[in-house]
């Protein structure tokens, strides 16, 4: 299946200049989220993976269907004030200041094999900041997957100590 074409574009949204990739019009579609989900797993079936971990939202969307496909558990990274147990945060940069993300104390154990999940790959700074919550705790991140990467953005180079797969590739 092509999820590419499943994929809508968007110009100029959130604003001008950037070409938004919208993902729920390949959501609402059952046989092309059950593709993806099932592609997705195929990608991680060999890899031994105790738990999936997925920044929110969109990882949400994308991870838990393939835990549940997999049989493991899901684990979410939040923004700060969203999860109620004691959690750990880690601070990335953005383009303009910083941000924060969170994940429960508890969430991985030493040496468990972690898959992390997101819908679209652009400069790799949640995703890093995600990996380094999980190391953290003593999780080892086995694989990096996502719907969608963003090829200009060179996101993969700031992953380049991981294993980074995307299913679709957009070159501009």
């Amino acid at each position: 299946m092509d999820l590419k074409s499943k994929i809508r574009v968007i110009e100029d949204f959130p604003k001008k200049g950037i070409s938004f990739k919208d993902i729920t019009t390949l959501l609402k579609d059952g046989e092309a989220y059950k593709y993806l989900v099932r592609e997705l797993s195929d990608q991680l079936k060999n890899l031994n993976v105790d738990v999936i971990v997925g920044p929110e939202a969109r990882g949400f969307l994308i991870g838990t269907p393939v835990a549940y496909d997999l049989g493991v558990g899901f684990v979410p990274i939040r923004k700060p004030g969203k999860l109620p147990a004691e959690t750990i945060s880690y601070e990335y940069e953005l383009e303009y200041g910083t941000d924060l993300l969170q994940i429960h104390k508890d969430a991985i154990r030493p040496g468990q094999r972690v898959a992390i999940l997101d819908d679209l790959l652009a400069t790799g700074g949640t995703v890093l900041a995600t990996a380094k919550l999980i190391e953290q705790l003593g999780g080892q991140v086995v694989s990096i997957n996502f719907l969608i990467e963003l090829n200009f953005l060179q996101g993969r180079d700031v992953l380049q100590d991981y294993e980074v797969h995307s299913l679709v590739q957009y070159e501009d």
